[in-house]
């Protein structure tokens, strides 16, 4: 816990799940002399003035940023490029501007074609999160342990970089500079693919759900929403967990790392179908030496630290 301050004034633009968790940590730790913070929704600012976690809650995105040291962009990745093109005019020179978003080409598409000459532009990504959104679901310590993955563009002033390296690292995260081409091709396998799965998954249950009921009805049986809850297998809570995420934030996601995630998607149907034929065939050879090789993954997943209940996840709507 640094308590120094890093930054006078930061603004945080959007306050869901990732934007109050920053603002609470910047609080616990003394890291910014003032926090300001700004929601397009009424009821966002209403709750956030009621917890108490922001110095200054705006309704003006203009009063928000002007004369922040530091802007953060906390909102989906639809909304950036019109974000970006409001606060502009309002920024100072000097001023750093940085997001959270999942995609990092995008933010730079969106982002970087706004940002006025003698302002910095350091996109960054803190991998975590939870499945909850909103203002009062952030906690202080939702990045400790974590990664955070900063991807300045080339020629990035570099004590930019540094300072901001230093305020996520006295938030608790660890931090790794990456090209931006590479965080969306590594983010598309660690995270966004499996929140892809999840959403798949359960959307199949569903649909299950209705034709086991269809059956039933035919033979006389009742199958009720109540017994699959009452049965779900710890993998499938899991996977239900993830896939409660902000519906918004997703389609934002995939629509933006498209190509990555679709890179991806097939090299997954390509491993099912041979997962398929294994079964299909009574291969248990190859199927336990999948599970095996698998299993050494995730081992190395939690000898690594990484292995909490925090599903890696993008803010929510602003």
């Amino acid at each position: 816990m640094s308590g120094t301050a890093l930054y006078d004034r930061v603004a945080l633009v959007g306050i869901g799940l990732i934007g109050s968790s920053i603002a609470r940590a910047l609080r616990r730790d003394k890291l910014a002399r003032h926090v300001a913070c700004w929601s397009r929704r009424p009821e966002t600012r209403e709750t956030t003035r009621r917890l108490d976690f922001c110095d200054s809650v705006h309704d003006a995105l203009a009063d928000a940023v002007r004369d922040a040291d530091l802007v953060i962009l906390c909102a989906p990745l639809g909304a950036n490029a019109e974000l970006a093109a409001a606060m502009a005019p309002h920024l100072k020179k000097g001023a750093t501007i940085s997001d959270v978003g999942s995609v990092k080409q995008a933010v730079i598409r969106d982002v970087g074609p706004h940002v006025p000459e003698g302002v910095h532009f350091v996109p960054g990504h803190p991998v975590a999160g939870t499945e909850h959104s909103g203002p009062d679901s952030g906690f202080a310590e939702l990045f400790e342990r974590r990664w955070c993955i900063l991807t300045p563009p080339p020629g990035t002033d570099q004590d930019a970089v540094a300072r901001l390296t230093r305020l996520w690292q006295a938030m608790g995260s660890k931090v790794e500079i990456m090209d931006a081409k590479h965080h969306d091709r590594v983010l598309a396998i660690t995270s966004h693919l499996p929140h892809l799965i999840a959403y798949t998954i359960v959307g199949t249950v569903t649909d299950l759900e209705d034709h086991l009921k269809r059956e039933a009805a035919d033979a006389g049986t009742i199958i009720d929403r109540a017994e699959i809850v009452k049965f779900s297998a710890g993998g499938f809570r899991d996977f239900t967990r993830i896939a409660a995420s902000d519906p918004i934030m997703w389609r934002d996601i995939f629509l933006n790392n498209r190509e990555s995630v679709l890179e991806m998607l097939g090299r997954l149907s390509e491993d099912l179908a041979a997962l398929q034929r294994a079964i299909r065939w009574g291969e248990g050879d190859k199927l336990e030496a999948w599970f095996r090789r698998t299993r050494v993954i995730r081992r190395g997943i939690i000898d690594a630290g990484q292995a909490g209940t925090f599903a890696a996840t993008e803010p929510e709507k602003p």
